[in-house]
């Protein structure tokens, strides 16, 4: 059956609208981190007049933003780590085993999604502030309790998504596994995990970026040595000013990280969404 080519042409203009909403914003921050502040605090220019390399020069010594970006890596990454690393042994232990609250703990992971994260903040500060006087060990403030916090966050989804993709995996390929002498952990790393790596890169992917962007756990859970990426970059806003060509040039800096790993992931990405979704 032909396509009218009405719908055809409404869906092409749709798709251009769509395009230059996406594009527009990222054009404006991407010329306002070329100009001079007294060019960006003016009247906007659509074609800069003049255009300097300067902002992505000085967002460096107007902040210590090499700090926040070190910060942002280790908690980002140690808490994707720790997300796959414990969402794996989860999804495997629900998918392939059958045992007493195996549906009260996955009706229970599904329920943490639910609530809005602003609810955990108190809690949170109010437990990380106690084991710190009970203990003496410093979770408040610290990059260990931002990573345990941000643990907390993508670890149910992690773990959801898996048994979807670990469910998708044919259980013969465990018995062939046990048959040949594999044991639980030699079948689950030997057969299942390089089986289920889209579905292990799509909730890295999630985790990371879960980790990398969020603001209002940062901006109460640390401290002026701890203070990540999202966080660092309100200090190019003084009491007198905003260097808001910074702010945009510093911006563009920090998102290159995740665009560039997303876009080389971007196959594996899909494909563990899409399995996840369809089982």
């Amino acid at each position: 059956m032909a396509v009218p080519k009405s719908f055809l042409w409404t869906r092409r203009i749709l798709l251009t609208l769509l395009l230059l909403f996406v594009l527009i914003p990222v054009y404006v921050m991407l010329s306002s981190s070329l100009k001079n502040l007294q060019d960006v605090q003016g009247s906007f220019k659509w074609i800069p007049s003049h255009l300097t390399i300067r902002p992505y020069i000085d967002i460096w010594s107007t902040v210590p933003l090499a700090h926040y970006f070190v910060n942002s890596l280790i908690v980002s990454v140690s808490a994707t780590l720790l997300s796959v690393a414990v969402a794996i042994f989860a999804a495997y232990g629900v998918s392939r085993y059958r045992f007493a609250g195996r549906r009260l703990f996955t009706i229970t992971v599904l329920s943490t999604q639910m609530f809005p994260g602003i609810l955990f903040l108190l809690p949170l500060f109010i437990i990380f502030v106690n084991i710190g006087n009970s203990t003496g060990i410093q979770l408040y403030g610290s990059r260990l309790g931002l990573i345990i916090t941000y643990l907390t966050f993508s670890l149910p989804f992690s773990i959801w998504m898996l048994v979807g993709y670990f469910d998708s995996i044919p259980r013969d390929l465990d018995e062939a596994a046990k048959v040949d002498g594999c044991g639980p952990f030699g079948a689950l790393f030997r057969v299942v995990v390089p089986a289920a790596i889209p579905g292990i890169v799509a909730v890295s992917v999630y985790a990371f970026m879960t980790a990398w962007g969020e603001v209002l756990f940062a901006s109460i859970m640390t401290n002026d040595s701890t203070r990540t990426l999202a966080v660092g970059l309100r200090s190019y806003a003084t009491q007198n000013d905003v260097y808001w060509n910074q702010v945009m040039a510093a911006s563009l800096v920090v998102s290159l990280p995740v665009v560039a790993g997303f876009l080389a992931l971007q196959r594996y990405l899909v494909a563990g969404l899409t399995a996840g979704a369809v089982k």
